[in-house]
């Protein structure tokens, strides 16, 4: 096959889901509201956690960082397909392609790393409650927090870096709607044995710790739980962790899905599919599975609609006066 040094000008195209106009407009509208969702979302979580003072504790100070991971988690990837079906253009250069695979990993492994925190923190909780407010004290919480961010940002650059070693053959025809490292790295004309074994061992770093710690502090906290006399102790105590297991759930169960799905097919569309609900879906779930199930942050969030309500009819009010 003929090669395309990737040093030079060089452009791949995003297949994207359809080539159907009547689909492509329903796409734009599914994907438009699941972002918008997505970010308010995420965003009122944020707002809840820093403007309730009930809610100014490690547990929420993990949650607000997830929130924030997860928006640009998915600004990473749904701006550019929306922008890709409403130009009817597929190209990304190859910088913006190099770009978005280091933020999707960056914002994905930070995911990662918060949700393993957030399991600690459980773990302080329900096995040391005694100790919590020492072992979590603000400045550990702080440290761990620009810690998981600093280990994300530098952990991707290795991924990132070694693809400006590849060349690539003139069919640079990506069958995703944005450019996902595995994909990109099929398209490489030259040997990506150093790749792949980066991306493993960047991998084993950024998702196997993150998942064995998760697993280790859940193993300490159900038996601690059982060991809980009343029942209503021990519901209580479950009820700290049904969000953030539910969490972990959907996140794993779908970025697995990802991983077997293409594992077990060379279906690049199966691929694809699995990816929606890894990509989009998850994040958007996850404001509604943590304020659905804890009274405080629903408390805060009524508290900021109301708010909101309130500045609204104050606006009505007062510009028709101007």
């Amino acid at each position: 096959m003929e090669k395309e040094n990737q040093t030079g000008v060089g452009n791949f195209l995003l297949l994207g889901f359809t080539d159907d106009p009547d689909l492509q407009s329903l796409l734009f509208g599914l994907l438009l509201s699941m972002y918008l969702v997505t970010v308010l979302g995420n965003l009122l979580i944020i707002l809840a956690t820093i403007s309730d003072s009930h809610l100014h504790t490690p547990m929420y100070f993990f949650l607000s960082n997830l929130s924030l991971a997860d928006i640009g988690f998915t600004s990473t990837t749904i701006p550019n397909a929306l922008r890709n079906i409403q130009t009817q253009s597929r190209v990304i250069t190859f910088a913006g392609c190099i770009s978005q695979i280091y933020f999707f990993l960056v914002f994905g492994s930070q995911d990662n790393l918060l949700l393993a925190v957030m399991a600690y923190d459980r773990f302080v909780a329900i096995c040391h409650p005694l100790h919590y407010m020492t072992i979590m004290n603000p400045r550990l919480c702080q440290l761990m927090v620009l810690g998981s961010w600093l280990v994300s940002i530098l952990g991707c650059l290795p991924d990132t870096l070694t693809i400006l070693r590849l060349s690539f053959c003139t069919n640079r025809k990506i069958p995703h709607f944005f450019c996902d490292l595995p994909e990109v790295l099929k398209l490489a004309c030259s040997d990506t044995l150093i790749n792949n074994v980066v991306v493993y061992s960047v991998a084993t770093v950024l998702c196997v710790f993150p998942l064995t710690g998760i697993l280790f502090s859940y193993s300490q906290i159900f038996p601690s739980i059982l060991r809980i006399s009343s029942d209503r102790g021990k519901y209580k105590a479950f009820s700290t962790c049904g969000s953030h297991l539910l969490v972990v759930s959907l996140f794993y169960g779908t970025g697995l899905g990802v991983y077997f799905s293409s594992v077990a097919t060379p279906s690049s569309r199966m691929s694809l599919m699995a990816s929606v609900m890894y990509t989009m879906v998850t994040p958007m779930l996850n404001p509604f599975i943590y304020s659905l199930r804890n009274r405080n942050i629903k408390e805060a969030l009524i508290s900021i609609l109301s708010k909101m309500v309130v500045v609204g009819k104050l606006s009505i009010l007062i510009f028709p006066i101007i």
